[in-house]
């Protein structure tokens, strides 16, 4: 057996920790924030495109110089993109680690 993969009684506090409520809420409390701010960042980009592609006069609006919506527009993907990730870095820190990190300790002491 190479060093790398565990013997199979220590897949078994693996397979203990994925089966126990609090690796539930672990993952209910991941996905309660991916899937709305996934949602809310495609239906933006979405948006993005949509308006590109077919409010052409819109997005072709002067606003300050040869600065158009368009181009306020695709800035604020990249806004958006940094946002969402500082949000997830501060809602990881508080929500996920700390349980991720007992669950941790749990399989690390063998106490599963």
């Amino acid at each position: 057996m190479s060093i790398d993969s565990p013997d199979v009684t220590d897949r078994s506090k693996y397979v203990e920790v994925a089966n126990s409520e609090e690796f539930g809420a672990l993952r209910k409390a991941l996905r309660s924030f991916v899937f709305p701010m996934t949602a809310a960042f495609f239906l933006w980009y979405a948006l993005y495109v949509l308006l590109s592609a077919y409010a052409r006069d819109f997005m072709g609006t002067k606003v300050i110089g040869n600065i158009n919506v368009a181009l306020i527009f695709g800035l604020l993907q990249f806004v958006s993109t940094f946002l969402i990730a500082w949000l997830y870095a501060r809602y990881a820190s508080r929500k996920l680690d700390p349980p991720a990190e007992r669950l941790k300790r749990r399989v690390e002491d063998g106490a599963a």
